[in-house]
């Protein structure tokens, strides 16, 4: 008895166990913009796979700091009339018979060539690690702008969910009225025509959440049962926008750009490689000992190998040449980002500044006020004191109204998000 309680628990357990994360997978979580950079950062394949590269390039640096592997060269006598036939000296054959030839060499690279070679290897790792943190910076303002443009999407969901129960409200009240004869059938259609069309809206708004729901889950590596919600709606206080000035934002750009910190490293690089490229116009030595039985002078002889290409044909000028023009373009390119770097941080400095100027024109009592003409606006229309026309064209321009004040709202916080990101500043906690 005791054996089948405790099997039937176990039972229990299990199943309520599954329940629960059938349920906790299919739940909606609430992300903050900081929150969702957390998971960014530990979770997001594509920054882990530029992680790796960095790792590559670090072990680079420690292969080229090893030295060549040294040559064994060796040779002796296959057949004659035997095979592998050695002997030692005879009355027949004095000096014995066969011939064995070993050599042993050592590659010495002379002109600083290995150590140039590791500084090359040393800039590709700094690159790298800048080309990390730029690769961060844009997959974290994609996602940033995703969820402010998550938030505004929810919140004209919700807009559109109050104006659909009062439509459908009104269209259900207008079918009782048809039946008794106090509308007419071209009104009654318009009225549902409008609930129509406003449907197809709210509609394409769900497929639009749907769209970037998808990115974030890529993003954020959550399974695609989980259904998120934008917590990124707050607006920035109007102070701290005031606080900031274009050329700090430019300063901070071009100091702190992970771009432009790459580009500098591109320069510094093709410099490291001028003076390698020159260096191998001095050629490297080859050196080692080798023995020879019975093929010399002496029955055993051993000298000193010593190889040494003439530089005579190919001084290498023409990587020469090549190393030198890369410094130039890339000095050119840089300076190119420079300027580009400062162009995007004055258009996202400007954009701030009108959707700031926009969003302070916002007169939330006006909006109170315009809430409450519409909902009079509605009981008008059923006492038959507006006409179908008057009615239409006010809440369509309700609507729209409202649909642009959360498109500026969100304009703003995107407006932010980008100088963060044009600066590599976090100038706003968003």
């Amino acid at each position: 008895m005791h054996k089948r309680t405790a099997l039937l628990f176990s039972l229990l357990t299990v199943l309520c166990s599954d329940a629960f994360t059938q349920t906790a997978a299919s739940d909606t979580i609430s992300l903050t913009v900081k929150q969702a950079e957390e998971i960014f950062l530990q979770k997001n394949l594509e920054l882990i796979a530029a992680g790796y590269d960095i790792r590559v390039k670090e072990a680079l640096v420690q292969q080229v700091h090893y030295w060549d592997n040294p040559t064994l060269n060796t040779d002796q006598n296959l057949y004659d009339g035997n095979f592998f036939r050695y002997a030692k000296p005879s009355p027949q054959f004095p000096v014995g018979r066969g011939q064995i030839f070993m050599q042993l060499q050592q590659v010495l690279v002379t002109a600083g060539k290995r150590q140039k070679l590791v500084q090359m290897a040393k800039d590709n790792v700094a690159r790298s690690k800048n080309q990390f943190n730029d690769l961060m910076r844009n997959l974290r303002f994609v996602l940033i702008s995703d969820l402010n443009n998550l938030y505004q999407l929810q919140t004209m969901e919700a807009l559109y969910k109050q104006e659909l129960f009062t439509l459908r409200k009104l269209s259900e009240g207008m079918d009782e009225m048809l039946k008794v004869g106090n509308i007419s059938q071209r009104d009654n259609i318009r009225i549902k025509g409008l609930v129509f069309a406003l449907q197809s809206e709210y509609n394409d708004n769900l497929r639009d959440q749907q769209d970037l729901q998808k990115e974030i889950r890529i993003f954020l590596q959550l399974p695609d049962t989980v259904k998120l919600r934008s917590l990124s709606g707050t607006l920035l206080p109007s102070g701290s926008i005031s606080r900031v000035q274009l050329k700090e934002l430019i300063d901070s750009a071009l100091q702190l750009r992970p771009d432009l910190a790459a580009a500098h490293l591109q320069k510094t690089y093709n410099q490291h490689n001028l003076r390698y490229q020159k260096a191998l116009n001095t050629p490297n030595v080859t050196i080692g000992p080798n023995y020879d039985m019975r093929n010399s002078y002496i029955l055993n002889y051993v000298g000193l190998s010593f190889n040494v290409p003439l530089p005579l044909w190919n001084r290498n000028k023409g990587n020469i040449k090549a190393a030198e023009i890369s410094i130039s373009q890339a000095g050119t390119m840089e300076q190119q980002l420079q300027n580009t770097i400062s162009n995007e941080v004055a258009a996202a400095y400007q954009k701030l500044i009108i959707s700031s100027e926009m969003v302070s024109n916002i007169n939330q009592e006006w909006q109170g006020k315009y809430d409450d003409l519409l909902a009079n606006m509605l009981s008008s229309y059923k006492e038959r004191q507006v006409s179908l026309v008057e009615f239409v064209d006010f809440f369509d321009s309700y609507k729209n109204t409202r649909l642009l004040e959360l498109q500026q709202i969100s304009n703003i916080r995107n407006a932010a998000a980008e100088i963060n990101f044009v600066t590599n500043t976090n100038f706003f906690n968003l």
